[in-house]
């Protein structure tokens, strides 16, 4: 999500990965209105990104959370100069390998997440996380960090919250011939269903405050 934000910024520029390989933005999210939210977010116009991005600030606002939106360093290798006084960026990399969306800092615990949209209606991809992204998590969770995924399934306008325990489930099983996707049965079983509002947007914290109540009750 946040390489697309910057993409948008650099028109007729070819953007890679540090390993070469051409990054490929993704195409539009058709609208769609969801049955399971009171607002049609589709005619909203607006991507998942910028749904988070509004509810963090409404966080950090209301002194609630500071929750920021990670940036990605690109480094650019070709430019033009057709005029003078104006030059254009050609292509450019990206420095480094992205670990997640965002981080920041709720109740006095460390959140680091990911957020993730699929046009699926049976199933999320597997495919939509890269190995360093699961290491990242795998290394915060190590520290006693709050880890986890929103995932958009678009086409059915549904929204949910799962942890990264539940995720490293199935992307470990994935390599000993497990499923390549999660059932999205199974993420109804195992995630919290977010339902958008006015204000915050997402009210993704909800959930959070769960983790750590059920946390703190361990303890």
């Amino acid at each position: 999500m946040v390489k697309c934000n910057i993409i948008r910024r650099l028109i007729n520029v070819t953007i890679r990965y540090p390993n070469g390989k051409v990054y490929r933005q993704p195409g539009p999210t058709k609208s769609k209105t969801s049955k399971f939210a009171n607002v049609n977010f589709g005619d909203r116009g607006m991507s998942l990104e910028q749904e988070i991005n509004d509810s963090n600030t409404y966080y950090l606002e209301n002194d609630i959370a500071v929750i920021h939106k990670k940036p990605t360093p690109i480094q650019i290798v070709k430019v033009d100069y057709p005029k003078r006084s104006a030059a254009v960026i050609r292509e450019a990399y990206f420095k480094q390998a992205s670990t997640t969306d965002y981080n920041g800092v709720y109740r006095g615990r460390y959140l680091d997440f990911e957020a993730k949209e699929t046009k699926s209606k049976t199933a999320f991809p597997l495919k939509n996380f890269h190995e360093h992204q699961i290491k990242h998590m795998r290394q915060c969770l190590s520290q006693s960090g709050i880890c986890f995924v929103i995932i958009r399934f678009a086409t059915l306008g549904r929204l949910f919250l799962l942890t990264a325990s539940d995720l490293f489930t199935y992307w470990d099983h994935q390599g000993d011939g497990g499923r390549k996707s999660i059932p999205l049965t199974d993420i109804e079983h195992l995630a919290v269903e977010l339902h958008y509002q006015i204000n915050p947007r997402i009210p993704y914290l909800d959930a959070i405050d769960n983790i750590i109540d059920e946390a703190s009750s361990i303890h």
